[in-house]
């Protein structure tokens, strides 16, 4: 009998190396593809990585794209032998970047200085001396006054060649000296945080209190709706004016510096009146947006830009005329004028005034726009 070797049939490796590979990248679209979709609906995510940055862009684009070559104001009180000097096509050179206005006597050119009317006055001195006084709320625009006087002073000087100096600058600020950037810095960003706190507070708790039927409650309920506004308003004043002194107390501690110059009081009623302004945009947005997210990327879209051409961060001297004219109609710039008015530059009562009571328009504005929008819950 003849011993039959059993054939044995090799079965290949249950792990299937040869199918992996697709398998993997299969899987690897497959994620991609899904995760591409959830970005792409996601509206916030969507807004903050894509929206967002290209809105800066064009913002800083147009914000400095004539910043080159910084335009100033100078009042000339009198005969100043260097600037009437200037004739022809020199003149038309200097007029590109110094408008030029005179006065008979300093007292009007000084107080615009110091309102930041005017960057500098300019006169002539005893013994050839010109006198250039500027105001340190801008630094930037005071260095280019000066340097652009001291170039006019250097040829006057040069022309005459072989004989001493004839003219000398002699600058000075029309504040007090021992005044420092703290000054013009705390009405900016006290403005921002004022903006940004009424906002976010009358936004926010609209759209909670619909979502938690908290409104439909109240509508229920022995409450006036006056009431309830007044509450709001009351509890977003109380949050204002404990920013207000809690900048006003850390800026004016030795380490700042700040100098409180002024009816510096009247920014408690400007705070007053710019707060009720913000809230009133925070009602427009609560109403408009149904969810927390929705309208914190409304918020953001407004108050980052407003804070911009509101001068809350830096001057827009170097802007282009038309978005200057677009920031007029923005209510923090009135804010952050009347308040460095008031606290930093000497300011009274008309000062804050007109700001007061375009604040108060503004949010009898918008509060009818809400109100028009309003809806006491979802449904």
């Amino acid at each position: 009998m003849t011993a039959t070797t059993p054939t044995v049939t090799e079965q290949p490796p249950t792990g299937k190396p040869e199918a992996a590979a697709p398998e993997r990248a299969s899987a690897f679209v497959g994620l991609t593809r899904v995760m591409w979709l959830g970005f792409v609906r996601d509206r916030g995510a969507l807004f903050f990585t894509m929206v967002m940055p290209l809105m800066f862009l064009l913002l800083f684009g147009a914000l400095f794209k004539s910043a080159g070559a910084a335009h100033v104001t100078i009042g000339q009180v009198g005969q100043v032998q260097v600037l009437d000097s200037v004739q022809g096509d020199d003149r038309t050179e200097l007029a590109k970047t110094v408008t030029i206005t005179k006065f008979d006597d300093e007292r009007t050119p000084l107080e615009k200085v110091r309102k930041g009317n005017l960057d500098a006055l300019v006169e002539q001195g005893p013994n050839g001396q010109v006198v250039v006084r500027f105001s340190a709320g801008d630094k930037v625009k005071a260095g280019v006054v000066q340097a652009i006087i001291d170039n006019l002073v250097q040829g006057a000087n040069q022309k005459a060649s072989g004989k001493p100096p004839a003219f000398t600058l002699v600058p000075s600020q029309v504040e007090d000296n021992s005044l420092k950037p703290i000054q013009y810095l705390t009405p900016g960003l006290l403005g921002w945080a004022i903006a940004s706190g009424a906002m976010y507070g009358a936004s926010f708790t609209l759209i909670n209190w619909r979502t938690k039927r908290v409104l439909r409650r109240l509508r229920l309920a022995p409450v006036s709706v006056g009431a309830v506004v007044g509450a709001r308003v009351g509890v977003s004043v109380l949050v204002a004016l404990g920013q207000t002194a809690i900048f006003l107390v850390v800026a004016t501690m030795p380490f700042f510096g700040l100098k409180l110059t002024g009816q510096w009081w009247l920014i408690v009623p400007l705070v007053l009146c710019a707060t009720i302004a913000f809230m009133s945009i925070g009602l427009v947005t609560g109403a408009v947006a149904k969810t927390e997210e929705a309208a914190n990327g409304i918020n953001q879209m407004i108050i980052l830009p407003m804070s911009f051409l509101g001068g809350a961060f830096f001057p827009l001297d170097g802007a282009p005329g038309w978005l200057q004219d677009v920031s007029k109609v923005l209510p923090l710039r009135y804010l952050v004028t009347s308040s460095q008015s008031v606290l930093s530059r000497g300011g009274g009562l008309m000062d804050a005034l007109p700001s007061m009571g375009g604040l108060l328009l503004f949010s009898a504005v918008l509060c009818a726009i809400a109100w028009r929008f309003f809806s006491w819950d979802d449904a």
